[in-house]
């Protein structure tokens, strides 16, 4: 998710000798990284002014827009020397953000957000410009959950090898740490939803396909682009079931129509397994539930829907 911000910045074109910028880094991200990452936020925060000068020079850029954030990185309007408009993006690494680059060079543009230029070591990407005023966020539910649906199908493609995160283990670690978890917060929900959590995990976990599959795909996430008319943003990819996907088109606008119809829309329009994608919607929403308790993020809008989200998967 991409967040205007009206953070100021300053730039100077200098395509002769290289573009010479410094950025100023959005206050509320800031907070928000420091926060959640203490002083190894902190520090990372301050190399992103030298780190967006940098891949001026590297890669022939000038900023010439307001800069934008989600939660783990900033995202920066550019153009390079030639005119084209692109965006330089500068996110935090961690297990869940380091294998961005791969997904998008493996989906070379097809359905989501083309990378132009990538330093994996510093999460530096180059990346074409979409236009971050028009998302699926803002589109009729219907229409959002089957747009978002037939992306969700056209990136499913065969994980590359070298992806560092797979369903198969995340199931089984699950498994084992959610019952655990779950007592330390208090017991704050009925023990049979973290035990048909478990069981899912068990049962479905070791013959997980190894789909190349983006756990983020929110109505956020898809922007409009000229080359197709909606393209996939800022994948949190792992090799799994296709249908480990559906939920984050559950508990997003949750208000805007009922469980059964939304899944039902996400199963026709991703031709996903309904049963399947039911049990891990279940395994993720109970996850989120305990992870939003942890990080104290109950007041996140999607909260209030996670636990109506358990119930219905468990059938209760």
């Amino acid at each position: 998710m991409l967040l205007p911000t009206k953070a100021r910045k300053r730039c100077r074109r200098g395509h002769d000798d290289g573009a010479v910028t410094e950025l100023i880094v959005p206050a509320g991200f800031a907070e928000q990284t420091i926060r959640r990452e203490g002083a190894a936020g902190k520090a990372w925060l301050d190399s992103l002014p030298g780190l967006a000068t940098r891949y001026c020079r590297a890669w022939d850029l000038r900023l010439d827009g307001e800069p934008m954030h989600g939660y783990v990185g900033v995202a920066v309007p550019a153009e390079r020397a030639d005119g084209r408009q692109v965006v330089l993006k500068l996110g935090w690494q961690d297990t869940e953000t380091r294998d961005e680059p791969l997904a998008l060079s493996t989906w070379e543009g097809q359905g989501a957000v083309l990378l132009l230029e990538n330093d994996p070591e510093h999460g530096a990407m180059l990346l074409e410009r979409l236009d971050a005023e028009r998302t699926l966020d803002h589109e009729p539910i219907d229409y959002a959950v089957e747009t978002a649906g037939s992306l969700l199908r056209r990136l499913a493609v065969p994980a590359p090898a070298e992806l560092s995160r797979e369903l198969r283990v995340e199931a089984a670690e699950t498994a084992e740490e959610l019952p655990g978890v779950w007592r330390e917060l208090g017991e704050p929900f009925p023990r049979r939803l973290v035990d048909a959590a478990v069981e899912v995990c068990r049962d479905l976990g070791p013959g997980a396909g190894r789909l190349l599959v983006n756990e983020d795909g929110h109505f956020q996430n898809v922007l409009a682009g000229t080359r197709e008319k909606w393209l996939m943003i800022d994948p949190k990819p792992l090799a799994a079931d296709a249908e480990f996907g559906a939920m984050a088109l559950l508990w997003n606008r949750a208000t805007e129509s009922t469980v059964d119809r939304r899944m039902a829309a996400i199963v026709e329009a991703a031709e996903l397994d309904a049963d399947r994608a039911r049990a891990w919607s279940l395994v993720r929403a109970v996850q989120n539930w305990l992870w939003m308790l942890e990080d104290g993020d109950t007041d996140n809008p999607g909260f209030a829907a996670i636990p109506h989200i358990a119930e219905w998967a468990t059938g209760q």
